[in-house]
């Protein structure tokens, strides 16, 4: 092969082929709009330019081969703060599903505001960020549009987004729990009243000694208070644990119930606890039976473990 076949790729800066953003590089791709269609995979048909939103004009308005709705903003310089808010404004009142964002030096902060962006929103929902080169092939005069994708929409984002919202949900429906609790809980007793609302499945209070709790725990199959042990020494643990179920007989009578007395001798902690079962924190019409539940287990079990644990001397 001849050496004089294979040349540098030259960058040439974009306003040497697009001086003006809007008349030069918009309508140029208007019209050229299969350069970046062989990019992103996907066929855009452009509808508009200069598509009116408010006060504000998108660049390039279309609609994929899918039949959804898309805007191309363009940007020849970095990417920016007024840009960004642009799409969004735009991707709204357009009602689009998807976003482009066509600039020539993406920042780190938009990168990861783009991948946000992808993670928080619906699966029918997508931004692209493109960065723009102009390249020429050695002493040839012609220069040629190079898109490189930074940012699409994947799978494992949109998955790792549904698991957030779900996360996100789960921590709702706790403090809304837990909320509802206090407020009736303190209607009938001051165990908790210097208890805050939690997200957590679980609230809990001291009993007078270090390392011993009196723990409320919900969760999608139970509900149940708690004495839970731990002082972070194991040995000490099962030692305050074996105390406790010497005691087993008077400690049920005085709760009124028998106990679930789990050691676990595997475990750095141990616990005794209460349970009741088949009822699920996500459902609302279960809460006002758990709600009932751990009010009036959660007072009988401080009582009846309120002298052993002042009597207990390790």
């Amino acid at each position: 092969m001849s050496k004089s076949t294979i040349q540098k790729i030259q960058k040439v800066p974009l306003r040497e082929i697009w001086n003006k953003e809007d008349k030069d590089f918009t309508k140029w791709l208007e019209e050229n709009i299969d350069y970046l269609n062989d990019v992103i995979g996907f066929d855009i048909t452009i509808l508009s330019r200069e598509e009116k939103v408010g006060p504000f004009k998108v660049d390039l308005y279309g609609e994929d081969n899918f039949g959804n709705k898309v805007i191309i903003e363009n940007q020849l310089e970095k990417t920016d703060h007024a840009h960004l808010g642009q799409i969004i404004t735009y991707l709204v009142n357009l009602e689009a599903n998807t976003a482009i964002w066509i600039t020539k030096e993406p920042t780190e902060e938009h990168i990861k505001v783009i991948d946000w962006l992808n993670e928080i929103t619906p699966d029918d929902m997508s931004f692209y960020l493109i960065k723009l080169e102009a390249i020429k092939i050695g002493d040839h005069s012609a220069a040629a549009p190079f898109f490189t994708v930074i940012k699409r929409p994947t799978t494992e984002k949109k998955q790792i987004g549904s698991e957030r919202k779900e996360y996100a949900q789960r921590h709702a429906f706790r403090e809304k729990f837990w909320k509802q609790f206090l407020v009736e809980v303190n209607k009938k007793n001051s165990l908790f009243k210097n208890i805050s609302p939690s997200t957590d499945a679980w609230i809990g209070i001291g009993t007078g000694k270090g390392g011993i709790n009196l723990n409320l725990v919900v969760s999608k199959k139970y509900a149940r208070p708690e004495i839970y042990i731990n002082r972070g020494d194991k040995e000490k643990n099962k030692e305050i644990f074996d105390y406790f179920y010497k005691l087993k007989a008077k400690i049920e009578k005085d709760f009124g119930n028998k106990l679930v007395w789990e050691k676990m001798e595997d475990n750095v902690t141990s616990r005794i606890k209460y349970q009741l079962d088949d009822v699920n924190i996500f459902d609302e019409e279960d809460w006002p039976k758990m709600i009932e539940f751990l009010i009036d287990t959660s007072a009988r079990m401080y009582k009846a473990f309120k002298e052993p644990i002042k009597k207990l001397k390790v």
